[in-house]
């Protein structure tokens, strides 16, 4: 066996179906696409979901809920992760590059260490975002937890002062008042 000799393995290769070459080749007159129709047509191409006018499954599907232009996604690092980069790479502290390098996120992903498994090493954090008992964990072994992201606080929010109306009954009289003539003004028409 030599190059000039290669031929594709058997069954692997066909020929083309030549259409439109004479009733004697078996696919002449309407080149195997049948009678009349949209697709017997040239350059019929169906729409992506069509369903040949009955409602596609897309449109009769009902629809809910939104996306959130504002949503934050944070990529989740647990502390048994921390504690393994500390045990086997010999790391001082944590911080998102020292992540980066070592794949365990992406440079453009926000960072919230998370609480499972354990952390015996005293180590400070640096990260985007805690969870509430990986914070506490990280301090109670003597680290020092600090987050990039500020969470929102109620304090931050906008105080809302209630509007001061007059009472609808006392509002209703005024407008009397100032309706009314003073008596002294009749005149008499005739």
């Amino acid at each position: 066996m030599d190059l000039s000799n290669l031929t594709p393995a058997e069954g692997s290769t066909k020929q083309r179906k030549r259409v439109g070459r004479g009733q004697g080749s078996g696919r002449g007159g309407t080149s195997t696409r049948g009678h009349k129709g949209a697709k017997s047509r040239s350059g019929y191409s169906r729409k992506i979901g069509f369903e040949g006018g009955q409602m596609p499954l897309q449109r009769r599907v009902p629809k809910f809920g939104f996306t959130n232009i504002n949503r934050k996604e944070f990529k989740g690092v647990n502390l048994d992760t921390l504690q393994f980069l500390v045990d086997t790479k010999k790391v001082k502290a944590i911080t998102k590059e020292v992540l980066v390098e070592n794949g365990i996120v992406a440079k453009k992903d926000l960072v919230k260490v998370l609480g499972r498994g354990e952390l015996t090493a005293k180590i400070d954090v640096t990260a985007d975002a805690f969870s509430a008992s990986a914070q506490a964990a990280i301090e109670k072994a003597g680290g020092k937890a600090t987050a990039l992201v500020q969470p929102k606080s109620d304090s931050t929010k906008k105080e809302v002062k209630p509007k001061t109306t007059v009472a609808p009954k006392a509002a209703k009289e005024e407008t009397k008042k100032e309706n009314t003539k003073p008596e002294g003004d009749q005149s008499t028409e005739g």
